[in-house]
């Protein structure tokens, strides 16, 4: 059953703004999968990360992104997911995967502490190095790609929306 939507993408992107008012849009039900790990875990994700370590917290990652079982909902994921192949294989064979493009400039303004984000960035990384490494792995998982550049967030969700519908009318 492929009826979501799964928004992958740098942290700061606004998948889980964007993914909260299309869900509101489309009827569906939203899921941020950083919620659903700190749920897991009863952790937030910066302690997961300071207490296993990056390759722990990606486990933790790969295992609940690949044992999501949902219908009709937009599912947020953590800028980290692209990592985990199961994570990967199990959202492509549930939904449409959406990269949320944003340009590095723009990044680089609206993110703050990436270790309070919970942010897995390995140390002596910049974000350029993370960008850098993360966008060829979005890009080979994404059905489709919106750059949003500095659209609000109405015009982006109307764009994804647009474009998944184009998509599923093939």
């Amino acid at each position: 059953m492929t009826d979501n939507i799964i928004l992958i993408g740098m942290p700061g992107a606004g998948k889980s703004t964007i993914g909260v008012v299309l869900a509101k849009a489309l009827g569906y039900d939203f899921i941020d999968s950083d919620l659903a790990i700190q749920a897991a875990e009863g952790k937030r994700l910066y302690e997961i990360i300071g207490e296993r370590g990056i390759d722990g917290f990606l486990d933790v990652e790969n295992r609940v992104n690949a044992q999501l079982q949902v219908h009709r909902t937009v599912i947020a994921t953590g800028g980290s997911v692209i990592y985990g192949a199961e994570a990967m294989e199990h959202l492509k064979s549930i939904g449409r995967v959406v990269y949320i493009k944003v340009p590095y400039t723009a990044l680089e303004k609206r993110l703050g502490n990436l270790l309070k984000r919970g942010v897995a960035i390995r140390k002596g990384n910049t974000l350029k190095d993370l960008y850098n490494e993360r966008v060829p792995l979005y890009e080979r998982y994404a059905d489709i790609t919106v750059e949003v550049g500095n659209m609000g967030i109405r015009k982006a969700m109307l764009a994804i929306q647009s474009q998944v519908e184009d998509l599923e009318r093939k």
